[in-house]
């Protein structure tokens, strides 16, 4: 019997694009090592327009003097993928999994996260799905396909970064500073924009969370930022690998 795949689950909560990036380089390296398992950061993003490494700026809809009117960043990031926009009202999460532990194959690897945000769209009744030869999760309306999440993701000796942004409550009018990743006729969307109500991130984090949990078959275990930071700062002064954590697990709903 194989033994259970440990993931901390970390929330963020609202942090600067690059001090998050900087955060998951360190929580990367540290993976790598051996030093903790598996980790899931979750957070939101003040307004920011990425950009993968294969994108081109020319989807860049705005001069830099009005993104600065609008306190909009932009930073250039090492992620598959094109041009995105992240901002409140989104969820956004940095996986770091080792996948030489499990299988290595990006194509899956997506695929999987996908399904965990198909299956939390299908949670409020939000007949979510996949579009031949594009990335991320969209949604049938009478004005065409919108794109209700988007991912780009990193492989590095087969550990994963970067990861998806699911539109919450987002303000999708931030979406006309690009060309949503990449394509002319994308169009984003949100849940609060498909079920014409108010919804909060922690209602929908928590299913995100489930299903991720179930989907890439992982015991989650919640850790707090602070103790994320400690036992990074602990394992590197010691060069120790991971023993163990005594968090509660995030049992399956």
């Amino acid at each position: 019997m194989k033994s259970a795949k440990i993931c901390w689950v970390v929330d963020l909560g609202i942090i600067p694009y690059g001090r998050a990036c900087d955060l998951q380089q360190q929580v990367l390296a540290a993976r790598k090592d051996g030093a903790i398992p598996d980790v899931l950061l979750l957070c939101e993003h003040p307004h920011v327009i990425t950009l993968g490494r294969n994108g081109r700026r020319e989807h860049l809809r705005a001069e830099e003097h009005l993104l600065a009117q609008m306190n909009v960043e932009f930073h250039g990031t090492d992620r598959g993928g094109d041009i995105t926009y992240h901002g409140p009202g989104q969820i956004v999460g940095y996986p770091i999994l080792d996948l030489a532990e499990q299988r290595r194959d990006v194509r899956w690897y997506v695929s999987q996260l996908e399904e965990v945000m198909i299956r939390a769209s299908l949670d409020f009744e939000i007949p979510a799905k996949r579009v031949e030869g594009r990335h991320g999760v969209w949604i049938e309306t009478p004005a065409g396909e919108e794109k209700l999440a988007a991912l780009g993701v990193h492989l590095s000796r087969w550990v994963t970064s970067h990861g998806f942004a699911y539109n919450v409550s987002t303000d999708l009018r931030y979406f006309d500073l690009i060309v949503p990743c990449g394509i002319a006729d994308s169009r984003a969307t949100s849940v609060e924009r498909v079920l014409g109500r108010a919804v909060s991130n922690e209602e929908v984090r928590s299913h995100l969370v489930r299903h991720f949990g179930e989907v890439l078959e992982r015991v989650l275990a919640q850790v707090s930022r602070r103790e994320l930071e400690q036992t990074l700062a602990d394992q590197a002064s010691a060069g120790q690998p991971f023993a163990g954590h005594r968090a509660a697990e995030v049992a399956p709903a």
